[in-house]
């Protein structure tokens, strides 16, 4: 069983940065994305790569392009999201997310990821 555990949030003022972390139990050869849930609203896609044979192609959900940075470390297993310019709307729960079995659909779309942590919390204030 793959097991993703996020780290990095915390709270920080606006115009702030934050970077997380995603440390994956097992890599392989997973596409990988970060999402957020903030109270009463959907689970948001953040950004996305794809897999290493696939050449680590970037995609950004358009709250955030611009601001927002994935990368991954396969030698340290570990999915990053350097968070730069975060705004108050930025405050939400984040997580991380691996799949390797797609359904189609859109990079954000859930059911594409079989492998999700348990999210770390950013507070961004105004």
């Amino acid at each position: 069983q793959v097991q993703l555990v996020e780290s990095g949030g915390g709270s920080v003022q606006a115009g702030g940065s934050l970077t997380l972390s995603c440390v994956v139990s097992r890599w392989g050869s997973y596409y990988m994305s970060w999402f957020r849930q903030a109270p009463g609203k959907e689970r948001e896609g953040v950004a996305y790569i794809s897999t290493i044979p696939t050449g680590g192609v970037t995609t950004y959900g358009g709250a955030v392009k611009g601001r927002f940075t994935i990368s991954r470390d396969s030698a340290r297993n570990t999915l990053y999201l350097l968070m730069n310019s975060l705004k108050p709307e930025d405050t939400a729960m984040y997580y991380c997310a691996a799949g390797d079995t797609w359904h189609g659909a859109s990079v954000w779309t859930v059911a594409n990821y079989q492998y999700w942590g348990q999210g770390t919390q950013v507070t961004v204030s105004s």
